[in-house]
Order: C-alpha cells, then structure tokens, then sequence
C-alpha cells in the first residue's frame, strides 16, 4: 500500500482537517491511504516534518476485537498534532502523517517489538519479546492504552500482526527515509522533527510545555536543538529536554550526526491546545500552531545559514 502524495501544491491547514474519528467499513485492515506526505510547491529545505501517532482511522474489525470504547482508544494518539504543524509545509518542507491510530500500529517502535502473550501462535524467532517497551505493553502492537487499560478481549493472531507490519509499518518507514535521503542529497544534510504530544500528567502535572528530546546528544546537533528550544522558550513556553521523553526507535534509528542525518522529537503538552478528556480543540490552538510555525521558520532560516545556502531549491 502507498500513502497519498500531494506534490501539485501547497498543503494548507484545511488540508489537514477531518473527522476527529473515522471507521472503516470494511472487515479488514486494508487502509487505502495509511499514510500521507504533504509536499510543498517547492523544497527549500533540509527540515522533514513527522506526525507518526496523529492518525484517527479505526479499522471496525479492531474496534470490534477490542474492550475498550473508541474515545478510550483514542488516548493513545497524538491527536490533531498533524494540524498543529500543518503550516510547516509552507516554509518548502514535506510533512508526513499516518492515518491508522497508534493503538493499532506503533510506528516508534522497532518493527517487531512484540509480546508473545498477546497472540495466538508462535512468534518468528527474531521478534524482540523482551523490550522494556514490550514488558509496559506498549510494543509494535500495543497491548494497553492510557493508564494500563488492556485493548483486546482475546489473543489476536500471529499473521495479523504480521500483516500490519508488512502493510502499514514498513512502508512507511521506508517513504520516511526516501524523504530523509531526498534532503540529505539535495541539501547535503537533513533534519527531522519528529512531532508528538503528551498527557498533561506526564508534563510535571502540566508545567511543562514542551519536551525536546535527542537522545542526549545522540541523534542531532545542539545547535539544532538550541535553535528549537530557544525560540519555543522566546514565545514564552516552558521547555524541557529528554525528560521524560528523549526519544523513541523514530529519533534513535534515523539520527546520526556524524552522516548529517539530525532528528529531534518534540513533544507538546496536550492541554496547551485541547481539552484531554473530550478531545476537542481548545480556544489555545491558533496562538499555538502560529508559534510553531514561527519556530520552524527559524529553524529554517538557521539551517540554511549553517549549510551557506540560503536560496536552494529542489524538486
């Protein structure tokens, strides 16, 4: 399966929109567009733009193998961070987002961090089974959502998860490299920010705003991360790095400095721009999506400084 690619024009906000819950209708998990890459007119820089945890399409058949309601599902994802960057595109960046919900498919895991209790038959011997991640429920194939809540009522089978790897996780960590090599060979270097948002809860009971994560220096260079810190931080934000988040498979398996290959997660305190428990936008959001685009405008400009060209373009 392929994601819709828009390369004719500009992706705008509006582009971005849509129900805040979609089902299909089908009995299977054949989602015709389980991901998207927003292109802009024209690519005039390193940045990549990454919501891997945004997508709201909920397969019947997995809310029917599910115990939980779909609004209960639904606080796993990162919703609507794929809006709240939306207008990144317009600085000549490309935004990729997944259409099928993190509950399903986790996207920020290895692709076969999987719990053998979880299924019905055996596991391929390569499967990594003993993760910490795994050991929380939370690997490939999420076992719990929220607060430990289990998904499932009965073990799913092992070709399933297989299935979703091969449909949905692998190609699109492969389109998500194509767009990284594609900067690094146009630009000589790229930079992925790879967005995410967390529970007010997680967010020092929400006095936290953000939290920028590079795996402690592994995975970009400070003067990138700096960049990204200091204007949230002149926007009048509160931001931590690395704790509790410094980044998961995303920012660990794509980051590499030294290849000129930068990756930095970001993650936005959820109460900043929505009400957590009924899952609507708050009347924050506006001043909130301005301010990132303010941000990775600056992060533009910084880049294009760093790499000495300021006007490069490709298409």
């Amino acid at each position: 399966m392929r994601g819709q690619v828009k390369g004719d024009e500009s992706a705008g906000a509006s582009d971005f929109q849509g129900p805040d819950l979609q089902t299909l209708d089908s009995s299977g998990a054949d989602l015709t567009a389980p991901f998207e890459i927003f292109e802009p007119d024209i690519l005039a820089t390193p940045l990549v733009f990454n919501s891997p945890h945004s997508g709201r399409v909920y397969p019947t058949r997995f809310l029917a193998s599910s115990r939980l309601d779909a609004l209960t599902l639904r606080r796993s994802e990162d919703a609507f961070v794929d809006e709240l960057f939306a207008r990144c595109v317009d600085i000549g960046a490309p935004l990729m987002r997944a259409n099928f919900p993190r509950a399903y498919l986790d996207l920020n895991r290895e692709p076969f961090e999987l719990d053998p209790l979880m299924f019905e038959g055996r596991l391929p011997a390569f499967a990594n089974t003993r993760s910490p991640r795994v050991a929380g429920g939370l690997g490939t194939i999420p076992r719990v959502v929220g607060e430990a809540q289990e998904i499932y009522k009965a073990p799913i089978a092992v070709g399933e998860a297989m299935a979703r790897i091969a449909t949905l996780y692998k190609p699109y960590h492969q389109a998500l490299r194509n767009l990284i090599e594609r900067a690094a060979s146009a630009f000589g270097m790229a930079a992925l920010l790879d967005c995410h948002s967390m529970p007010s809860s997680m967010a020092e009971g929400g006095a936290t705003d953000f939290v920028v994560g590079d795996r402690y220096g592994a995975s970009a260079a400070p003067w990138i991360v700096e960049t990204v810190e200091g204007a949230l931080r002149r926007a009048g934000y509160s931001v931590r790095r690395n704790k509790p988040y410094a980044g998961g498979f995303i920012t660990e398996h794509y980051g590499a400095p030294a290849a000129s290959r930068h990756v930095v997660q970001i993650e936005v305190n959820r109460a900043l721009y929505m009400d957590e428990r009924a899952m609507v936008k708050s009347p924050r959001w506006p001043q909130l999506s301005a301010d990132l685009f303010a941000m990775a405008s600056l992060l533009a400009s910084r880049v294009a400084h760093e790499i000495g060209r300021p006007q490069i373009a490709a298409e």
